[in-house]
């Protein structure tokens, strides 16, 4: 093999190894993100409060 072609295989795996670094931080930092929320909803309902979401409220079955 040249020379160019070591290089451009070297610079594309450091660059794949890169990406995937940057996958892991992120999959790591939803995971803390969830366990934190998690924490904060058990400690909510332990003391008696109203748990405060993001997502979506709660079907309404009243209302037809």
């Amino acid at each position: 093999m040249s020379e160019d072609t070591e290089n451009s295989q070297h610079s594309r795996k450091a660059e794949i190894e890169r990406q995937a670094k940057l996958r892991r931080e992120r999959a790591a930092e939803k995971l803390r993100e969830n366990l934190s929320r998690r924490k904060q909803q058990t400690r909510a309902r332990r003391s008696g409060q109203a748990d405060e979401t993001n997502g979506l409220p709660a079907a309404k079955m009243d209302e037809s």
